[in-house]
């Protein structure tokens, strides 16, 4: 089963930051724009941020906006997040996964963001 493994999660201080990262040990999804997605306690998955298959084009929600920065090493075939200036509104299980619900696989274990006020 093609699987998506994220990690680089754990517990910071507002204003601190993380880099997570998604690794897809076969290249499955080498030529398919990534997004990270994050699901809060009670709430709906939501999108984050994406970057096209290339590494040339990001996109961002407006709420993370000049805090997170997404990327890929092609090479390593892995994609990162990179978060700063956190707040304890980006708790959350963050998620990869293909940009395009299209052929989308299921979701991975996803790895927990918790920042303390």
């Amino acid at each position: 089963q093609v699987q998506l493994v994220e990690s680089g999660g754990g517990l910071v201080q507002a204003g601190g930051s993380l880099r997570l990262s998604c690794a897809d040990p076969g290249g499955t999804f080498s030529t398919y724009d990534m997004g990270w997605f994050r699901q809060a306690p009670g709430k709906e998955r939501e999108f984050v941020a994406s970057i096209s298959w290339n590494g040339r084009s990001t996109s961002y929600a407006d709420s993370v906006k000049g805090r997170f920065t997404i990327s890929r090493d092609r090479a390593k075939n892995t994609v990162y997040l990179q978060m700063k200036s956190l707040k304890p509104e980006d708790t959350a299980v963050y998620y990869c996964n293909k940009n395009s619900p299209t052929g989308r696989p299921g979701w991975g274990q996803g790895t927990q963001v918790t920042v303390s006020s």
